[in-house]
């Protein structure tokens, strides 16, 4: 009984000892911060996915008191978290957010005591370290050294010793301080060195800690701190980057009834984290997004200042001010077309579909039992695909704001790096079938094809079609994004049984146009083009041809068929192509386009001239000022003559008189020649003052006539 008694005691003091060892202590988020305990990160529940590149997810959970949430990401998703996260806390409020940092570790690397960056050598470290304090165990190979030797470090120097092939080595040395005195030490004898500085140690093993985690630099963590009493609800949102959404459709047709269209979405999952139950919604919309280095710590240089006495001013760099046919649809004055024969039994009956018959079942009847597996893989590939058999439509579709969304009905599941195929596309369409011609597509065949409205209520996204006939395989198709009750065209496969011919034809110009504006003829020429489209039908069956003719703003649509509609590109013309193979069906599409050509009437020969008063294009006005410009002209070009010909004849007397200078100079005075010379020298000279009179008279009446011209066309402005 003593023995517990004396046993009770130490029994108390272990349990209470254990108690204080073992109890949880309380983790802090930040300096001065305690109760806040850390939990798992919280789960994925919400996974909004765009067609822009970007997701949308929300993690949501259940945190009590003071509580650190740590999160991983990747080092590409670090900016657009910054830019775009979302907190939210019932109770509480969130107290911080912090992340690792991105500076660079050559700069991380330089602000410890020592300096790791470009891979130094031990050599390169002691220096850094002279005057630190050091142990160093020496190899058991050192002659005449103890094995540790504490002390300073004074420096590095490379002696000059003895041996090796020209008899002189180089051996690095660090010199210590020690308590005998300076010692120098072989670097390759050095063993093992430490820091007796406890400081130094601890960079130095920071430094080494930041290299390594520089290796694996692919994540970062994040740290969220909420602040609060007791257990509430916390939600964090953010958007990253995420693969886009994409959708593909298989779309049956089918004789006996509406094309059926299936749409598939594509969601890809690339992220770290389990997508478990999650809620998800697909936006059809574009949202405009960018990245931003938020993440990368910026250090901006710093300009010196200089003294005030030394002050002087710099140039100053200004900035500059900063100052502040869509949808294909029938052309107006176009004559109203018949809509086209939707997929309903009786019109395909008279549009000749019920010869679209894969196979004719009589002819097999004689061919015994053996054909009885060919006739019912036959009657399976004619049967209608029924798409509905299995699969229902996983979504709901719905308006937001600008953008279209379908949201998922059910949570869905999906893991790390995996990808998944949802249905969210389970309707009736309409459509009507078409034969589609596009020379730039096929010269010789139209492509079959269907003009396809949406009315599934929904927005389909752009993607790939898979088309069947029946139960079988059709033909590929591609279709951008429709909107509900939009048409777009679609083309599945070539259309082998029609045949398109085209022909262009490109008659001469013709005037239709003259005109003046201040003395400058513009003559206006319209250009035709024409192209014949013959089409030829060997099915056996009506066909309903669309041509796909380029639309060309210059140019103006002269022919009379107007087309159905016309898109950006093209115009579209329909044709109704008869079921008797002998008969071809032609349709030509005439263009003009009105080409201006700039004259200048001053500038033209005078047969130029005529050619415009002459022609019955030209105005009576037209007319009457081209024959005035002419009178005009031909006073202006007699002056001309004239004056052309009295400079002539002074350059000809000119050369002339030098004749006889040169004769008088080289024949005595007393020569009957020279007597001569000199008398019509003198003549000459008479003569050269009457012409120079005449050239200064003509000149004046030149520029006089040339002023009146220019004066006459400023002036003449006619149509």
């Amino acid at each position: 009984m003593r023995r517990a008694l004396w046993l009770a005691p130490i029994v108390g003091a272990i349990a209470v000892a254990g108690f204080v060892i073992l109890k949880p202590r309380p983790t802090t988020a930040e300096p001065g911060k305690a109760d806040a305990a850390a939990t798992p990160a919280l789960p994925i529940s919400k996974v909004i996915l765009f067609s822009s590149g970007v997701g949308y997810f929300e993690r949501k959970g259940e945190v009590d008191g003071n509580t650190r949430v740590d999160l991983t990401f990747q080092v590409r998703d670090i900016n657009d978290l910054i830019k775009s996260m979302v907190l939210q806390d019932e109770k509480g409020m969130i107290s911080a957010v912090s992340y690792d940092s991105f500076d660079p570790v050559e700069r991380t690397l330089k602000s410890f005591a020592v300096n790791l960056t470009g891979n130094p050598s031990f050599g390169q470290i002691l220096s850094q370290l002279r005057g630190e304090k050091v142990e160093v165990v020496l190899q058991q190979t050192a002659v005449n050294q103890p094995g540790t030797i504490t002390g300073s470090v004074i420096g590095l120097e490379t002696q000059h010793q003895p041996g090796g092939k020209d008899g002189v080595v180089n051996v690095e040395v660090v010199n210590l301080w020690c308590t005998e005195g300076v010692r120098s030490l072989k670097l390759n004898e050095i063993q093992r060195l430490r820091f007796l500085n406890p400081t130094t140690e601890n960079e130095f093993r920071r430094a080494l800690d930041t290299l390594a985690l520089s290796h694996d630099a692919q994540k970062k963590a994040v740290t969220l701190n909420f602040t609060g009493e007791g257990k509430r609800n916390v939600s964090v949102g953010y958007v990253v980057e995420n693969p886009i959404w994409k959708t593909s459709y298989r779309l049956v047709l089918d004789k006996d009834g509406k094309p059926f269209l299936q749409g598939w979405a594509v969601v890809d999952n690339p992220t770290d984290d389990d997508w478990n139950s999650v809620g998800m919604a697909l936006i059809s919309g574009r949202p405009i997004s960018f990245q931003m280095d938020l993440y990368q710590p910026l250090y901006v240089a710093r300009p010196t200042v200089e003294m005030e006495l030394f002050q002087s001013l710099r140039p100053v760099a200004y900035g500059g001010a900063v100052g502040g046919e869509g949808k294909a649809g029938r052309l107006a004055g176009a004559p109203a077309k018949k809509p086209a024969a939707r997929f309903e039994p009786q019109a395909l009956k008279e549009n000749g579909a019920e010869k679209f018959k894969s196979a004719d079942r009589s002819g097999m009847s004689g061919l015994g039992a053996s054909t009885q597996f060919g006739r019912n893989l036959a009657d399976d590939m004619d049967k209608r695909m029924n798409l509905q058999q299995g699969v229902q439509s996983a979504a709901t579709a719905s308006q937001l704001g600008d953008f279209f969304q379908y949201v998922i009905n059910q949570p869905v599941s999906l893991p790390r790096q995996k990808s998944a195929l949802l249905p969210i596309v389970n309707k009736e369409v309409e459509a009507t079938r078409l034969s589609i011609y596009n020379s730039a597509v096929h010269a010789k065949f139209p492509m079959l094809g269907l003009k396809l409205k949406n009315t599934s209520g929904l927005h389909l996204m752009q993607g790939p079609i898979t088309v069947f006939e029946g139960s079988t395989y059709a033909g590929d198709a591609r279709i951008q994004d429709v909107p509900p009750s939009d048409e777009r065209l679609i083309s599945y496969a070539v259309d082998l049984g029609t045949e398109v011919e085209a022909k262009s034809h490109f008659p001469p110009q013709r005037l239709v146009a003259v005109k003046i504006e201040h003395g400058v003829l513009f003559r206006t020429d319209k250009m035709r083009e024409e192209k014949t489209y013959t089409a030829t039908n060997r099915t056996g069956a009506e066909r309903t041809l669309w041509i796909e003719h380029p639309y060309r703003p210059q140019f103006t649509l002269v022919s009379t068929e107007k087309p159905i509609e016309r898109t950006q590109e093209v115009y579209r013309f329909e044709m109704k192509l008869p079921a008797a193979a002998k008969e071809s069906v032609s349709q030509t599409v005439i263009e003009e386009q009105d080409i201006a050509t700039a004259i200048s009437i001053s500038n033209t020969d005078d047969n130029s001239i005529r050619f415009f008063m002459n022609n019955a294009v030209s105005s009576p006005g037209v007319k009457q000022a081209l024959q005035g410009a002419l009178d005009l002209k031909g006073k202006l070009a007699t002056v001309r003559q004239e004056l052309g010909h009295v400079t002539e004849q002074l350059r000809v007397i000119t050369e002339d008189q030098a004749r006889l200078r040169a004769n008088l100079r080289e024949m005595p005075s007393t020569a009957a020649a020279y007597k001569r010379y000199l008398e019509k020298f003198d003549k000459q000279e008479t003569e050269i003052e009457t012409l120079q009179d005449k050239q200064k008279k003509l000149q004046a009446d030149e520029l006089k006539q040339r002023q009146e011209f220019d004066r006459y066309l400023a002036g003449l402005n006619v149509k």
